[in-house]
C-alpha cells in the first residue's frame, strides 16, 4: 500500500529531452503558466510524465535560472551569512 504513480508509464519517452520538446514546454508554460503538473504533458502534447516536466522547467528552461559561478558580492553573502 504505498502512493498512486504519478502517472501511466506506458508509451512515455524517456531519456534525453530534444530541443522541440524544450520548446513545446517552454511556450506552453509561457502561455498557461506553472501548475498542474500532471496535465501539462497531455495539455502539451507531450509524451512525457508530469514530474519529469516539472524537473525539466525549474532545473533548465526557466529563465530567471542563472548558470555559472557565484559572484563575489554572493561569495560574500554566503560567508557573513554562515560566520554571522
Amino acid at each position: 500500500m504505498g502512493r498512486a504513480p504519478c502517472c501511466e508509464k506506458l508509451g512515455l519517452k524517456k531519456g534525453r529531452w530534444t530541443a522541440e520538446e524544450d520548446q513545446v514546454l517552454t511556450n506552453y508554460i509561457q502561455t498557461h503558466g506553472e501548475g498542474s503538473w500532471r496535465s501539462l504533458p497531455k495539455n502539451a502534447g507531450l509524451l512525457r510524465c508530469g514530474k519529469s516536466c516539472r524537473l525539466r522547467w525549474i532545473n533548465y528552461l526557466r529563465a530567471d535560472l542563472k548558470r555559472g559561478n557565484i559572484t563575489s558580492e554572493e561569495e560574500e553573502t554566503i560567508l557573513a551569512t554562515v560566520n554571522y
